[in-house]
């Protein structure tokens, strides 16, 4: 069936995978990290050997340009890989990229456009296309939104309560993102538990966060909105705040819109709560007594708990939670003070294989608890491929072995 190149290029970074959709084999996974800085951090792994390199990356095209080049001096050679597509993770397809999509002038057009909606990730998204799009000009390049997953929540909870007018000028509404991991575990969840009617809350937590509810694979809620920044605590991000904080900061301190910005998506969230923004130095310094990381973990999982509740209500009840992402998935402590009270509502956490030295897709509730909580694993990479398979498949172009 061959194999699919996923390129995520982020803001200072573009992350890459070669991997079989079919049986979600990974042949090589690499990192181009710190693009534009004079030590830029170049990872190649293939075949169970990693290559780092310390090496100037002056933009994101001469990073691409070097990723390709690591694959021909590491492996495995893309000549012989069977490539069918290039899968490209853009983070806002805004109300008009709502499916994975075949990649033309047009469809770049529109993810440029789309910028001001998210201003460090689809300029770095859209740049990584063009480099692509000129090294494999006969491969499908496809296009893979962490929006589109959200687009058609219903229409209650993705309108903001403001003039009608202006939110349609301005293409204000809840997007929603980390669509691709919301749909991936979601999916995984009802597989392993046997169901497609689930009233399903996924917990998605990393350096960013974010929440959805999913009624029958269908989301019907998320906490992100316009941006990343709305819902729950992140790593630097404040999560929901009151606007006129922004009034008062302007008002009072004197702050620009340039400053705020930086304060809310940068500086904020557990790094401004106890000066870490890694969960794991977080919750060590917690355990040793820090008061400030203690009340950043206590601030952090009260968000969760509020957004579980609030999504139960919503969705009519809960059948299953799932937990996803770095935090997710490795710090059982987030997952247990996450769920703590919340026995009202079917959860009933079993301590041990919650705390068990475990890893992959597994249940950590108690058997006869009502409600099921996972841990799954979220793969937004193999989504990615998955998807662009199906497009390039329908496509018919040659592969670049051909």
């Amino acid at each position: 069936m061959g194999t699919v190149l996923v390129v995520n290029s982020g803001s200072s970074s573009i992350k890459y995978e070669l991997l079989d959709p079919a049986s979600g084999q990974v042949h090589a996974t690499g990192l181009v990290e710190r693009i534009g800085e004079p030590a830029s951090h170049l990872r190649h792994t293939h075949d169970g050997k990693t290559v780092e390199l310390d090496d100037p990356v002056a933009d994101h095209g001469a990073g691409l340009r070097r990723a390709i080049d690591l694959f021909g001096e590491h492996g495995p050679a893309l000549s012989d890989a069977g490539v069918v597509g290039v899968g490209h993770r853009v983070v806002q397809g805004g109300e008009r990229i709502v499916e994975a999509t075949l990649i033309d002038d047009a469809v770049l057009a529109t993810i440029e456009a789309l910028s001001p909606l998210a201003p460090l990730h689809n300029p770095a998204n859209a740049t990584g296309i063009r480099v692509a799009r000129e090294l494999f000009p006969d491969l499908p390049h496809v296009a893979v939104c962490d929006t589109a997953f959200f687009h058609d929540l219903p229409m209650p909870a993705r309108t903001y309560a403001i003039d009608r007018e202006v939110a349609a000028e301005h293409q204000i509404r809840r997007y929603g993102f980390h669509g691709t991991s919301h749909a991936y575990v979601a999916d995984r969840s009802a597989v392993l538990l046997g169901r497609d009617d689930l009233k399903l809350i996924v917990l998605h937590l990393g350096n960013g966060c974010s929440v959805s509810a999913v009624v029958a694979g269908r989301p019907v809620e998320t906490s992100m909105g316009l941006t990343p920044l709305e819902g729950l605590v992140m790593g630097t991000r404040t999560g929901d705040i009151d606007p006129a904080v922004v009034f008062h900061l302007a008002r009072e301190a004197g702050l620009g819109i340039d400053e705020i910005d930086n304060l809310l998506n940068r500086r904020s969230g557990l790094k401004g709560l106890s000066g870490h923004n890694d969960m794991r130095e977080v919750t060590r310094l917690a355990g040793s007594g820090d008061e400030n990381a203690r009340l950043a973990l206590d601030v952090y999982t009260h968000r969760i708990r509020k957004y579980v509740g609030a999504y139960a209500a919503t969705m009519g009840g809960l059948d299953a939670v799932a937990f996803t992402a770095g935090v997710g998935e490795n710090s059982a402590l987030v997952r247990e003070e996450s769920l703590t009270g919340l026995g009202f509502l079917g959860i009933d956490l079993d301590p041990v294989a919650n705390r068990a030295d475990a890893s992959g897709e597994r249940i950590i509730s108690r058997a006869d608890s009502p409600a099921t909580v996972l841990v799954v694993p979220t793969n937004e990479e193999l989504s990615i491929a998955r998807q662009t398979r199906r497009v390039a498949e329908s496509t018919r172009q040659p592969n670049l072995s051909s």
